[in-house]
Protein backbone atom coordinates (compact mmCIF):
# COMPACT_ATOMS: atom_id res chain seq x y z
CA UNK A 1 0.00 0.00 0.00
CA UNK A 2 1.39 3.78 -0.84
CA UNK A 3 1.91 6.09 2.31
CA UNK A 4 1.15 9.49 1.12
CA UNK A 5 2.79 12.54 3.35
CA UNK A 6 2.92 16.43 3.31
CA UNK A 7 5.05 19.29 2.49
CA UNK A 8 8.34 18.34 0.15
CA UNK A 9 9.27 14.90 0.54
CA UNK A 10 6.49 13.45 -1.14
CA UNK A 11 5.46 10.09 -0.93
CA UNK A 12 7.55 7.41 1.20
CA UNK A 13 8.23 4.80 -1.68
CA UNK A 14 7.41 1.10 -0.59
CA UNK A 15 7.65 -2.57 -2.22
CA UNK A 16 4.58 -1.89 -4.10
CA UNK A 17 7.09 0.92 -5.87
CA UNK A 18 10.22 -1.19 -6.98
CA UNK A 19 10.56 -2.17 -10.37
CA UNK A 20 9.17 -5.10 -11.67
CA UNK A 21 10.90 -7.84 -12.99
CA UNK A 22 9.93 -8.58 -16.46
CA UNK A 23 9.17 -11.78 -17.52
CA UNK A 24 6.67 -14.26 -19.50
CA UNK A 25 6.60 -17.75 -19.21
CA UNK A 26 3.40 -17.96 -20.93
CA UNK A 27 5.34 -18.47 -24.89
CA UNK A 28 8.18 -20.78 -23.82
CA UNK A 29 10.18 -22.26 -26.73
CA UNK A 30 12.86 -25.07 -25.68
CA UNK A 31 16.23 -23.46 -25.63
CA UNK A 32 18.46 -26.46 -25.06
CA UNK A 33 20.43 -28.49 -27.54
CA UNK A 34 18.63 -32.01 -28.87
CA UNK A 35 20.55 -34.95 -27.16
CA UNK A 36 20.26 -37.65 -29.74
CA UNK A 37 20.29 -41.51 -28.00
CA UNK A 38 20.52 -43.41 -31.18
CA UNK A 39 21.79 -42.87 -34.78
CA UNK A 40 19.61 -41.96 -37.62
CA UNK A 41 19.55 -45.54 -38.98
CA UNK A 42 18.54 -47.15 -35.79
CA UNK A 43 15.96 -44.31 -35.13
CA UNK A 44 14.61 -45.64 -38.61
CA UNK A 45 15.06 -49.48 -38.10
CA UNK A 46 12.69 -48.68 -34.49
CA UNK A 47 9.99 -47.04 -37.04
CA UNK A 48 10.46 -49.57 -39.78
CA UNK A 49 9.43 -52.39 -36.79
CA UNK A 50 6.93 -50.46 -35.93
CA UNK A 51 5.27 -50.67 -38.90
CA UNK A 52 5.76 -53.73 -38.92
CA UNK A 53 4.00 -54.57 -35.73
CA UNK A 54 1.42 -52.67 -37.08
CA UNK A 55 1.03 -54.46 -40.43
CA UNK A 56 2.15 -58.07 -39.64
CA UNK A 57 1.44 -58.27 -35.47
CA UNK A 58 -1.74 -55.53 -35.50
CA UNK A 59 -3.47 -54.13 -32.91
CA UNK A 60 -6.56 -55.46 -30.94
CA UNK A 61 -9.65 -53.00 -31.21
CA UNK A 62 -12.10 -53.47 -29.11
CA UNK A 63 -14.52 -50.72 -30.20
CA UNK A 64 -16.28 -51.97 -32.96
CA UNK A 65 -16.71 -48.41 -34.75
CA UNK A 66 -12.81 -47.97 -34.83
CA UNK A 67 -12.75 -51.48 -36.45
CA UNK A 68 -14.76 -49.97 -39.00
CA UNK A 69 -13.20 -46.86 -39.56
CA UNK A 70 -10.07 -48.98 -40.01
CA UNK A 71 -11.22 -50.98 -42.33
CA UNK A 72 -12.75 -48.48 -44.62
CA UNK A 73 -9.08 -46.90 -44.66
CA UNK A 74 -7.82 -50.36 -46.13
CA UNK A 75 -6.80 -52.48 -43.12
CA UNK A 76 -7.28 -56.04 -42.49
CA UNK A 77 -9.88 -56.75 -39.98
CA UNK A 78 -10.50 -59.65 -38.37
CA UNK A 79 -13.29 -59.13 -36.16
CA UNK A 80 -13.47 -62.63 -34.54
CA UNK A 81 -10.33 -61.37 -32.68
CA UNK A 82 -11.00 -57.96 -32.80
CA UNK A 83 -7.27 -57.76 -34.47
CA UNK A 84 -6.62 -54.53 -36.86
CA UNK A 85 -3.68 -55.39 -39.23
CA UNK A 86 -2.65 -51.62 -40.33
CA UNK A 87 -0.68 -50.67 -43.81
CA UNK A 88 2.15 -48.81 -43.62
CA UNK A 89 0.41 -47.28 -46.37
CA UNK A 90 -2.16 -46.05 -44.08
CA UNK A 91 -0.25 -44.56 -41.51
CA UNK A 92 1.70 -42.62 -44.14
CA UNK A 93 -1.54 -41.39 -44.89
CA UNK A 94 -2.41 -40.19 -41.37
CA UNK A 95 0.98 -38.64 -40.86
CA UNK A 96 0.89 -36.51 -43.98
CA UNK A 97 -2.48 -35.23 -42.70
CA UNK A 98 -2.05 -34.81 -39.19
CA UNK A 99 -1.24 -31.00 -38.25
CA UNK A 100 2.53 -30.15 -37.34
CA UNK A 101 1.25 -27.30 -36.03
CA UNK A 102 -1.77 -26.37 -34.55
CA UNK A 103 -3.18 -23.59 -31.98
CA UNK A 104 -5.45 -24.37 -28.74
CA UNK A 105 -7.87 -21.69 -27.32
CA UNK A 106 -7.61 -20.85 -23.78
CA UNK A 107 -10.57 -18.69 -21.81
CA UNK A 108 -8.44 -15.73 -22.63
CA UNK A 109 -6.30 -15.10 -25.91
CA UNK A 110 -2.97 -14.22 -23.66
CA UNK A 111 -3.60 -17.87 -22.70
CA UNK A 112 -3.58 -19.88 -26.12
CA UNK A 113 -1.49 -22.17 -27.17
CA UNK A 114 0.38 -23.38 -30.18
CA UNK A 115 1.50 -26.96 -30.44
CA UNK A 116 4.58 -27.61 -32.63
CA UNK A 117 7.51 -28.73 -32.33
CA UNK A 118 10.67 -26.96 -30.40
CA UNK A 119 7.66 -25.09 -28.11
CA UNK A 120 7.56 -25.96 -24.16
CA UNK A 121 4.67 -26.56 -22.71
CA UNK A 122 4.29 -27.64 -18.75
CA UNK A 123 1.57 -29.17 -17.05
CA UNK A 124 1.46 -30.29 -13.57
CA UNK A 125 0.88 -34.11 -11.61
CA UNK A 126 -2.43 -35.51 -13.22
CA UNK A 127 -4.85 -38.59 -12.82
CA UNK A 128 -4.33 -39.29 -8.88
CA UNK A 129 -6.41 -40.96 -6.90
CA UNK A 130 -4.57 -39.43 -3.91
CA UNK A 131 -3.93 -36.13 -2.46
CA UNK A 132 -1.59 -35.45 0.14
CA UNK A 133 -0.21 -32.21 2.23
CA UNK A 134 1.49 -31.56 5.34
CA UNK A 135 -1.42 -30.57 7.30
CA UNK A 136 -4.34 -32.75 6.12
CA UNK A 137 -2.13 -36.36 5.09
CA UNK A 138 -2.45 -38.48 2.64
CA UNK A 139 -6.09 -38.96 1.43
CA UNK A 140 -8.65 -40.33 -1.51
CA UNK A 141 -9.13 -37.06 -3.76
CA UNK A 142 -12.12 -34.70 -3.38
CA UNK A 143 -13.92 -32.19 -4.96
CA UNK A 144 -12.15 -29.83 -3.00
CA UNK A 145 -8.61 -31.08 -3.48
CA UNK A 146 -9.39 -30.60 -7.13
CA UNK A 147 -10.66 -26.85 -6.72
CA UNK A 148 -7.96 -26.10 -4.79
CA UNK A 149 -5.14 -27.72 -7.37
CA UNK A 150 -6.81 -26.01 -10.06
CA UNK A 151 -6.49 -22.96 -8.42
CA UNK A 152 -2.73 -23.18 -7.84
CA UNK A 153 -2.25 -24.35 -11.68
CA UNK A 154 -3.94 -21.45 -12.22
CA UNK A 155 -1.66 -18.90 -9.92
CA UNK A 156 1.49 -19.92 -11.65
CA UNK A 157 1.82 -19.10 -15.51
CA UNK A 158 4.85 -21.25 -15.99
CA UNK A 159 2.02 -24.08 -15.80
CA UNK A 160 -0.03 -24.04 -19.05
CA UNK A 161 -2.69 -26.05 -19.22
CA UNK A 162 -5.17 -27.64 -16.59
CA UNK A 163 -5.13 -31.74 -15.95
CA UNK A 164 -7.14 -34.10 -14.36
CA UNK A 165 -4.95 -33.20 -11.27
CA UNK A 166 -6.66 -35.26 -8.85
CA UNK A 167 -10.06 -37.79 -9.17
CA UNK A 168 -12.93 -36.35 -6.69
CA UNK A 169 -13.92 -39.25 -5.61
CA UNK A 170 -16.44 -37.85 -3.46
CA UNK A 171 -18.47 -37.03 -6.33
CA UNK A 172 -20.08 -39.72 -8.24
CA UNK A 173 -18.99 -41.18 -11.36
CA UNK A 174 -22.31 -40.12 -13.44
CA UNK A 175 -21.92 -36.41 -12.26
CA UNK A 176 -17.83 -36.18 -11.61
CA UNK A 177 -17.00 -34.49 -14.78
CA UNK A 178 -19.86 -31.81 -14.19
CA UNK A 179 -18.10 -31.13 -11.37
CA UNK A 180 -14.40 -31.06 -12.91
CA UNK A 181 -15.36 -29.26 -16.19
CA UNK A 182 -17.04 -26.32 -13.58
CA UNK A 183 -14.21 -25.75 -11.38
CA UNK A 184 -11.94 -25.42 -14.37
CA UNK A 185 -13.75 -23.02 -16.69
CA UNK A 186 -14.56 -21.18 -13.26
CA UNK A 187 -11.64 -20.99 -11.34
CA UNK A 188 -8.83 -20.81 -14.47
CA UNK A 189 -8.94 -19.00 -17.84
CA UNK A 190 -5.87 -22.20 -19.07
CA UNK A 191 -6.69 -24.68 -21.41
CA UNK A 192 -9.45 -27.30 -19.56
CA UNK A 193 -9.28 -31.31 -20.02
CA UNK A 194 -12.01 -33.52 -20.55
CA UNK A 195 -11.93 -37.08 -19.88
CA UNK A 196 -12.75 -39.53 -22.60
CA UNK A 197 -14.83 -41.49 -20.56
CA UNK A 198 -17.96 -42.03 -23.11
CA UNK A 199 -19.86 -39.93 -26.11
CA UNK A 200 -22.17 -38.92 -23.55
CA UNK A 201 -19.34 -37.15 -20.95
CA UNK A 202 -17.61 -35.88 -23.63
CA UNK A 203 -20.63 -34.54 -25.30
CA UNK A 204 -21.84 -32.47 -21.88
CA UNK A 205 -18.19 -31.46 -21.46
CA UNK A 206 -17.96 -29.67 -25.12
CA UNK A 207 -21.34 -28.17 -24.79
CA UNK A 208 -20.36 -26.63 -21.12
CA UNK A 209 -16.87 -25.05 -22.69
CA UNK A 210 -18.50 -24.12 -26.08
CA UNK A 211 -21.30 -22.36 -24.13
CA UNK A 212 -18.91 -20.94 -21.45
CA UNK A 213 -16.18 -19.84 -23.78
CA UNK A 214 -19.30 -18.39 -25.55
CA UNK A 215 -18.48 -19.68 -29.07
CA UNK A 216 -20.46 -21.09 -31.70
CA UNK A 217 -20.96 -24.27 -33.45
CA UNK A 218 -18.29 -24.10 -36.02
CA UNK A 219 -16.04 -21.68 -34.27
CA UNK A 220 -15.53 -24.74 -31.73
CA UNK A 221 -15.17 -27.26 -34.35
CA UNK A 222 -12.34 -25.39 -35.97
CA UNK A 223 -10.36 -24.88 -33.01
CA UNK A 224 -9.73 -27.01 -30.06
CA UNK A 225 -10.48 -26.16 -27.05
CA UNK A 226 -9.83 -28.45 -24.70
CA UNK A 227 -7.96 -31.86 -25.03
CA UNK A 228 -7.61 -35.14 -23.57
CA UNK A 229 -4.96 -38.22 -23.08
CA UNK A 230 -5.54 -41.26 -24.75
CA UNK A 231 -3.55 -44.07 -23.25
CA UNK A 232 -3.32 -47.27 -25.05
CA UNK A 233 -3.90 -51.15 -22.94
CA UNK A 234 0.06 -52.14 -23.68
CA UNK A 235 0.79 -54.71 -25.56
CA UNK A 236 -0.93 -53.56 -28.25
CA UNK A 237 -4.77 -53.05 -27.08
CA UNK A 238 -6.70 -49.82 -28.06
CA UNK A 239 -9.82 -50.26 -24.89
CA UNK A 240 -13.06 -48.79 -26.07
CA UNK A 241 -13.68 -45.78 -23.93
CA UNK A 242 -9.90 -44.96 -25.67
CA UNK A 243 -10.95 -45.39 -29.25
CA UNK A 244 -13.98 -43.85 -28.36
CA UNK A 245 -12.08 -40.62 -27.34
CA UNK A 246 -10.17 -40.77 -30.26
CA UNK A 247 -12.73 -40.65 -32.46
CA UNK A 248 -14.87 -38.26 -30.81
CA UNK A 249 -12.68 -35.19 -30.22
CA UNK A 250 -11.20 -35.66 -33.69
CA UNK A 251 -14.97 -35.18 -35.15
CA UNK A 252 -15.49 -32.09 -32.86
CA UNK A 253 -12.15 -30.49 -33.67
CA UNK A 254 -10.51 -31.15 -30.78
CA UNK A 255 -7.24 -32.49 -29.42
CA UNK A 256 -5.78 -35.89 -28.45
CA UNK A 257 -2.67 -36.27 -26.83
CA UNK A 258 -1.96 -39.93 -27.71
CA UNK A 259 -0.14 -41.80 -24.91
CA UNK A 260 1.17 -45.42 -24.58
CA UNK A 261 2.06 -46.01 -21.06
CA UNK A 262 4.78 -48.27 -21.49
CA UNK A 263 6.56 -50.16 -18.61
CA UNK A 264 9.83 -51.81 -20.05
CA UNK A 265 10.35 -55.21 -18.59
CA UNK A 266 6.21 -55.45 -17.63
CA UNK A 267 4.32 -54.32 -20.57
CA UNK A 268 6.72 -53.53 -22.44
CA UNK A 269 10.31 -55.35 -23.50
CA UNK A 270 12.70 -54.48 -21.16
CA UNK A 271 14.71 -52.87 -23.54
CA UNK A 272 14.84 -49.00 -24.20
CA UNK A 273 14.87 -50.00 -27.94
CA UNK A 274 11.89 -52.77 -27.70
CA UNK A 275 9.83 -50.49 -25.28
CA UNK A 276 10.02 -47.19 -27.81
CA UNK A 277 9.44 -49.95 -30.76
CA UNK A 278 5.81 -50.80 -29.24
CA UNK A 279 5.00 -47.48 -27.76
CA UNK A 280 5.90 -45.73 -31.54
CA UNK A 281 3.34 -48.86 -32.69
CA UNK A 282 0.75 -47.94 -30.53
CA UNK A 283 0.92 -44.25 -30.95
CA UNK A 284 0.84 -44.36 -34.49
CA UNK A 285 -2.32 -46.64 -34.90
CA UNK A 286 -4.04 -43.98 -32.29
CA UNK A 287 -2.85 -41.03 -34.35
CA UNK A 288 -4.05 -43.16 -37.61
CA UNK A 289 -7.88 -43.77 -36.16
CA UNK A 290 -8.01 -39.84 -35.61
CA UNK A 291 -6.99 -38.75 -38.89
CA UNK A 292 -9.72 -41.44 -40.33
CA UNK A 293 -12.34 -40.01 -38.13
CA UNK A 294 -11.05 -36.32 -39.00
CA UNK A 295 -8.31 -35.89 -41.44
CA UNK A 296 -6.53 -33.20 -40.40
CA UNK A 297 -7.88 -33.35 -36.35
CA UNK A 298 -5.14 -32.02 -34.01
CA UNK A 299 -3.35 -34.54 -32.44
CA UNK A 300 0.05 -35.31 -30.58
CA UNK A 301 2.58 -38.00 -30.38
CA UNK A 302 3.36 -39.19 -26.84
CA UNK A 303 4.71 -41.39 -25.06
CA UNK A 304 4.99 -42.31 -21.52
CA UNK A 305 8.08 -44.75 -21.15
CA UNK A 306 10.08 -45.75 -18.16
CA UNK A 307 11.09 -48.97 -16.51
CA UNK A 308 9.84 -51.50 -13.18
CA UNK A 309 11.95 -52.36 -10.58
CA UNK A 310 12.51 -56.51 -11.75
CA UNK A 311 12.61 -57.23 -8.14
CA UNK A 312 9.21 -56.13 -7.03
CA UNK A 313 7.58 -55.18 -10.37
CA UNK A 314 6.90 -51.73 -9.06
CA UNK A 315 7.04 -48.80 -11.73
CA UNK A 316 9.86 -46.52 -11.51
CA UNK A 317 10.53 -42.53 -12.49
CA UNK A 318 13.39 -40.49 -12.87
CA UNK A 319 15.67 -43.34 -13.70
CA UNK A 320 18.67 -43.31 -16.66
CA UNK A 321 16.19 -45.58 -18.62
CA UNK A 322 13.07 -43.32 -18.35
CA UNK A 323 15.56 -40.38 -19.65
CA UNK A 324 16.57 -42.69 -22.55
CA UNK A 325 13.36 -42.87 -23.47
CA UNK A 326 12.45 -39.59 -23.22
CA UNK A 327 15.37 -38.59 -25.86
CA UNK A 328 14.34 -41.76 -28.41
CA UNK A 329 10.73 -40.08 -28.32
CA UNK A 330 12.31 -36.50 -29.27
CA UNK A 331 13.96 -38.61 -32.29
CA UNK A 332 10.96 -40.15 -33.02
CA UNK A 333 8.62 -37.56 -32.65
CA UNK A 334 11.43 -35.66 -35.07
CA UNK A 335 10.64 -38.14 -37.26
CA UNK A 336 7.32 -38.16 -37.93
CA UNK A 337 6.79 -34.29 -37.62
CA UNK A 338 4.38 -34.11 -34.88
CA UNK A 339 4.21 -31.81 -31.28
CA UNK A 340 5.00 -34.51 -28.85
CA UNK A 341 4.03 -35.34 -24.99
CA UNK A 342 6.74 -36.48 -22.38
CA UNK A 343 6.34 -37.09 -18.87
CA UNK A 344 8.68 -36.41 -15.64
CA UNK A 345 7.25 -38.00 -12.24
CA UNK A 346 8.76 -40.35 -9.50
CA UNK A 347 7.78 -43.57 -7.49
CA UNK A 348 8.72 -41.55 -3.95
CA UNK A 349 6.17 -42.32 -1.65
CA UNK A 350 6.82 -38.54 -0.01
CA UNK A 351 8.24 -35.45 -1.05
CA UNK A 352 12.02 -35.90 -0.20
CA UNK A 353 15.37 -36.03 -1.92
CA UNK A 354 14.24 -39.10 -3.73
CA UNK A 355 11.18 -37.40 -5.19
CA UNK A 356 13.02 -34.39 -6.01
CA UNK A 357 15.96 -36.09 -7.95
CA UNK A 358 13.15 -38.34 -9.69
CA UNK A 359 11.23 -35.37 -10.80
CA UNK A 360 13.91 -32.98 -11.90
CA UNK A 361 16.12 -36.22 -13.68
CA UNK A 362 13.15 -37.28 -15.73
CA UNK A 363 12.04 -33.38 -16.61
CA UNK A 364 15.49 -32.79 -18.13
CA UNK A 365 15.34 -36.28 -19.92
CA UNK A 366 11.79 -34.30 -21.46
CA UNK A 367 13.97 -31.08 -21.98
CA UNK A 368 16.68 -32.71 -23.52
CA UNK A 369 14.42 -34.95 -25.89
CA UNK A 370 12.71 -31.31 -26.79
CA UNK A 371 9.23 -32.62 -25.46
CA UNK A 372 6.35 -30.01 -26.90
CA UNK A 373 4.48 -30.97 -23.65
CA UNK A 374 5.84 -32.04 -20.32
CA UNK A 375 3.26 -33.30 -17.96
CA UNK A 376 3.48 -34.64 -14.30
CA UNK A 377 6.02 -32.10 -14.06
CA UNK A 378 5.42 -30.56 -10.79
CA UNK A 379 3.49 -32.61 -7.67
CA UNK A 380 3.86 -35.78 -8.93
CA UNK A 381 4.32 -39.09 -6.37
CA UNK A 382 4.11 -42.71 -5.98
CA UNK A 383 4.10 -43.32 -9.45
CA UNK A 384 1.02 -41.19 -10.02
CA UNK A 385 -0.54 -42.33 -6.80
CA UNK A 386 -0.99 -39.24 -4.89
CA UNK A 387 -0.40 -35.96 -6.15
CA UNK A 388 1.82 -33.23 -2.87
CA UNK A 389 0.60 -29.64 -2.86
CA UNK A 390 3.97 -28.98 -0.88
CA UNK A 391 5.88 -30.87 -3.90
CA UNK A 392 4.13 -29.03 -6.61
CA UNK A 393 5.44 -25.82 -5.07
CA UNK A 394 9.01 -26.92 -4.64
CA UNK A 395 8.52 -28.92 -7.91
CA UNK A 396 7.06 -25.08 -9.54
CA UNK A 397 10.49 -23.63 -8.59
CA UNK A 398 12.71 -25.74 -10.98
CA UNK A 399 10.36 -24.91 -13.57
CA UNK A 400 10.31 -21.09 -13.35
CA UNK A 401 14.00 -21.58 -13.26
CA UNK A 402 13.83 -23.52 -16.76
CA UNK A 403 11.38 -21.17 -17.73
CA UNK A 404 14.26 -18.64 -16.83
CA UNK A 405 16.67 -20.30 -19.45
CA UNK A 406 14.21 -19.69 -22.30
CA UNK A 407 14.39 -15.87 -21.93
CA UNK A 408 16.95 -13.86 -23.88
CA UNK A 409 19.99 -12.65 -22.35
CA UNK A 410 21.08 -9.52 -23.59
CA UNK A 411 25.25 -8.93 -24.03
CA UNK A 412 24.58 -5.17 -25.45
CA UNK A 413 27.28 -2.57 -24.44
CA UNK A 414 25.05 -1.60 -21.32
CA UNK A 415 24.99 -5.37 -20.04
CA UNK A 416 29.05 -5.96 -20.63
CA UNK A 417 29.22 -3.18 -18.30
CA UNK A 418 32.72 -0.98 -19.29
CA UNK A 419 31.28 1.58 -17.20
CA UNK A 420 30.60 -0.34 -14.14
CA UNK A 421 34.45 -1.99 -14.46
CA UNK A 422 35.90 1.69 -14.56
CA UNK A 423 34.13 2.85 -11.48
CA UNK A 424 35.28 0.53 -9.17
CA UNK A 425 38.68 -0.11 -8.19
CA UNK A 426 40.79 -3.12 -8.04
CA UNK A 427 39.95 -4.93 -4.62
CA UNK A 428 36.68 -2.71 -4.38
CA UNK A 429 32.89 -4.09 -4.74
CA UNK A 430 30.30 -3.60 -7.14
CA UNK A 431 26.94 -3.85 -4.47
CA UNK A 432 27.17 0.30 -5.01
CA UNK A 433 28.43 1.12 -9.12
CA UNK A 434 25.75 2.93 -10.77
CA UNK A 435 25.30 -0.59 -12.94
CA UNK A 436 24.18 -2.58 -10.30
CA UNK A 437 21.85 -0.31 -8.52
CA UNK A 438 20.13 0.36 -11.77
CA UNK A 439 19.46 -3.24 -11.78
CA UNK A 440 19.54 -4.97 -8.64
CA UNK A 441 15.55 -5.66 -8.74
CA UNK A 442 15.48 -6.77 -11.54
CA UNK A 443 18.35 -8.29 -12.32
CA UNK A 444 18.29 -11.55 -10.82
CA UNK A 445 16.04 -14.77 -10.75
CA UNK A 446 13.71 -14.42 -7.50
CA UNK A 447 13.18 -17.23 -5.72
CA UNK A 448 9.58 -18.94 -5.07
CA UNK A 449 9.88 -20.80 -1.98
CA UNK A 450 14.24 -21.03 -1.89
CA UNK A 451 15.18 -19.46 1.39
CA UNK A 452 19.19 -17.63 0.85
CA UNK A 453 19.50 -16.57 4.00
CA UNK A 454 22.62 -18.21 5.88
CA UNK A 455 22.78 -20.31 8.57
CA UNK A 456 22.65 -17.72 11.74
CA UNK A 457 19.56 -16.08 9.98
CA UNK A 458 17.64 -18.90 8.82
CA UNK A 459 17.99 -20.03 12.50
CA UNK A 460 16.43 -16.77 13.88
CA UNK A 461 13.76 -17.11 11.58
CA UNK A 462 12.76 -20.67 13.15
CA UNK A 463 15.02 -22.77 10.99
CA UNK A 464 12.02 -23.71 8.75
CA UNK A 465 12.72 -25.93 5.72
CA UNK A 466 11.35 -25.76 2.09
CA UNK A 467 8.56 -28.41 2.63
CA UNK A 468 7.19 -26.23 5.27
CA UNK A 469 7.76 -22.86 3.53
CA UNK A 470 6.06 -24.29 0.91
CA UNK A 471 3.03 -25.43 2.81
CA UNK A 472 2.60 -21.45 3.72
CA UNK A 473 2.73 -20.65 -0.58
CA UNK A 474 0.29 -22.64 -1.59
CA UNK A 475 -2.08 -22.03 1.50
CA UNK A 476 -1.99 -18.47 0.78
CA UNK A 477 -2.52 -18.66 -2.38
CA UNK A 478 -5.77 -20.87 -2.63
CA UNK A 479 -6.95 -18.48 0.61
CA UNK A 480 -6.40 -15.57 -1.46
CA UNK A 481 -7.52 -16.87 -4.95
CA UNK A 482 -4.27 -15.54 -6.58
CA UNK A 483 -4.46 -15.72 -10.01
CA UNK A 484 -8.45 -15.96 -10.09
CA UNK A 485 -9.81 -15.43 -13.49
CA UNK A 486 -12.46 -12.83 -14.23
CA UNK A 487 -15.47 -14.75 -15.65
CA UNK A 488 -19.05 -13.60 -16.33
CA UNK A 489 -21.52 -13.99 -14.13
CA UNK A 490 -24.33 -14.64 -16.59
CA UNK A 491 -21.98 -17.36 -17.82
CA UNK A 492 -21.42 -19.29 -14.56
CA UNK A 493 -25.20 -19.18 -13.74
CA UNK A 494 -25.69 -20.53 -17.04
CA UNK A 495 -23.75 -22.61 -16.15
CA UNK A 496 -24.91 -24.19 -12.59
CA UNK A 497 -28.45 -24.39 -14.50
CA UNK A 498 -27.06 -26.52 -17.16
CA UNK A 499 -25.24 -28.74 -14.79
CA UNK A 500 -28.30 -29.23 -12.26
CA UNK A 501 -30.64 -29.92 -15.33
CA UNK A 502 -28.36 -32.54 -16.43
CA UNK A 503 -27.29 -34.09 -13.05
CA UNK A 504 -31.49 -34.22 -12.47
CA UNK A 505 -31.86 -36.09 -15.67
CA UNK A 506 -28.87 -38.78 -14.38
CA UNK A 507 -26.21 -37.59 -15.86
CA UNK A 508 -23.79 -39.70 -18.23
CA UNK A 509 -22.42 -42.72 -16.61
CA UNK A 510 -18.68 -43.24 -17.60
CA UNK A 511 -18.90 -45.82 -21.09
CA UNK A 512 -16.81 -49.01 -20.57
Amino acid sequence: MSVRTGGRRGRRKTAEDAPKRKVDYRNLRNPFPRMRLFSDDRIAAIHEASLEVLERLGMKVLLPEARKLFKAGGAKVDDASEMVFIGREMVEAALATAPKRFEARAGIRARDLTFELGRLIFQPGAGCPHATDLERGRRPGTERDFRELVTLTQAFDVLHMVPPLVEPQDVAPNVRHYAMTQAQLTLSDKLPFVYARGTPQVTDAFEMIRDFRGVTDDAFAATSHCYTIINTNSPRVLDIPMARGLIDFARAGQMSIVTPFTLMGAMAPITVAGAMTLSHAEALAAITLTQLARAGAPVCYGTFTSNVDMKSGAPAFGTPEHFKASLVAGQLADLVGLPWRSASGSAANMGDAQAANETQFGTWGCLLGGATVVIHSAGWLEGGLTISYEKMITDLEVLQMVAEMCAETPAGEAEIGLGALEEVQPSGHFFGAAHTMERYQTEFYSPLVGDWSNFGTWTERGAVDATTRATGIWKRIVEERQGAPEVDRDRVEALAVFIAKRSAEGGAPPES
